[in-house]
């Protein structure tokens, strides 16, 4: 048999089969498309027996279909952005540069509130990264009163901030 009356044969009974196991008609007749370059390029390797061929197509479709599934989970296409999603979309990146202001405004603000040495101990930890040795060593502090300070500094921060949690 030719590819073309294989395919005059196969093709329908495929997108008739991909149609009515969930895909779309116009996925449907791209994958059939697809079988059948792979089949092309396969030809040298396949024998004449019309069962082999139809068997191999049809396990061709199917992996496929499972591969577009698996590709089009991760990544959404979009043909064209409208100006209402574009605008929608440049609003959300106004909101979130608002709120990160909004944050690190309310933020300087508790820090500033902290008496100096609890403000001092808590950035060395927090935003130094520093261990508590070593913050001991820098302050001159003991380790226990280092541990002290950073958490006194932990309960201001969170009453100052409390109306935050809501977010």
């Amino acid at each position: 048999m030719t590819i073309e009356e294989t395919y005059n044969t196969l093709a329908p009974k495929i997108t008739n089969w991909l149609v009515a196991t969930g895909s779309g008609y116009n996925d449907a007749c791209d994958i059939v498309q697809d079988v059948f370059a792979k089949l092309w390029s396969m030809r040298d390797d396949l024998r004449d027996n019309d069962g082999a061929v139809s068997g191999l197509a049809f396990t061709i479709a199917r992996n496929l279909r499972k591969n577009r599934a698996r590709d089009d989970s991760r990544i959404t296409f979009v043909d064209e952005i409208t100006d209402e999603q574009a605008g929608a979309a440049a609003e959300a990146v106004t909101s979130a540069a608002t709120d990160a202001a909004y944050l690190r405004k309310r933020l300087t603000a508790a820090f500033a509130k902290l008496p100096p040495l609890l403000r001092e101990a808590y950035t060395l930890f927090q935003i130094g990264e520093l261990s508590i040795r070593e913050i001991a060593h820098e302050t001159g502090a003991s380790e226990n009163l280092v541990k002290v300070r950073i958490h006194r500094a932990k309960e201001k921060l969170q009453v100052i901030l409390s109306d935050l949690k809501n977010f």
